[in-house]
């Protein structure tokens, strides 16, 4: 029985260490455009996440239902690095819109996703 109660301690802070850190992945929390809204030809896409991300490895891409992909410019990060904001370059054609996402967040995870948007005619 001592043997037991010498190692609780230290498995319980193990497994209280290896849960925060499944935690710690950069989930989308909010986008804008967001998912499966109709809006007017928006001007960027900005997506904000529960952790700071690293700007070097994480993008977007916009593709129409069509399979065009729409020119973007530059990224830059927002928001203590939370948001990453992706200007759009030429204004969107009315019709269906995919935003594939990447991010690696500043404590190493990497996550993706996508949704879909439309643009009002």
């Amino acid at each position: 029985m001592n043997a037991l109660k010498r190692w609780m301690a230290p498995l319980f802070l193990i497994a209280l260490s290896v849960s925060g850190q499944a935690l710690a992945h950069a989930h989308l929390k909010e986008a804008t455009p967001g998912d499966k809204a109709s809006v007017s030809a928006p001007h960027e896409i900005s997506l904000t996440f529960s952790e700071a991300l690293e700007l070097p490895f994480s993008g977007v891409d916009v593709v129409s239902t069509q399979g065009d992909s729409v020119t973007l410019e530059e990224a830059r990060l927002q928001d203590g690095g939370k948001t990453l904001v992706t200007p759009i370059g030429d204004a969107l054609k009315s019709g269906s819109y995919d935003v594939h996402w990447h991010v690696l967040s500043v404590d190493g995870h990497r996550t993706q996703g996508q949704y879909r948007f439309d643009v009002a005619p």
